[in-house]
């Protein structure tokens, strides 16, 4: 099984290396991130949730050890996340249970790793 906090740290070295290479896409990418994600209407745990429901469903290692970590991090709690996992199963069939998995076991380091931390 993949180490999700080494993923997320190794994913976020690599992108501020891309930075440095391309430095104008990566800070539109950047800004767009953080303007999508602003508590506003919906509350930025909320979009960290649909985040990862689309994530599960596209089936992105990635972006499943970032939308878990974020959502971690904005107070979502394991059931929210559990029944992100399960929405987004409706919407991908069989291949999203197989990340939905992956989700589920980022969700269970991520939580481990904050535990440490404290």
């Amino acid at each position: 099984m993949k180490n999700y906090p080494n993923h997320y740290n190794e994913l976020l070295r690599l992108m501020k290396d891309m930075g440095k290479e391309i430095p104008q896409q990566m800070q539109g990418f950047a800004e767009l991130h953080k303007s999508s994600l602003t508590n506003g209407a919906l509350s930025t745990s909320t979009k960290e949730l649909i985040a990862l429901a689309i994530a599960i469903a596209v089936r992105c290692d990635g972006c499943i050890a970032f939308h878990v970590h974020d959502a971690v991090k904005a107070g979502c709690t394991r059931e929210e996340v559990m029944e992100t996992i399960g929405v987004a199963i409706l919407m991908g069939g069989g291949p999203s249970v197989v990340y939905g998995c992956e989700a589920m076991a980022a969700l269970n380091q991520f939580v481990v790793t904050e535990e440490l931390a404290k």
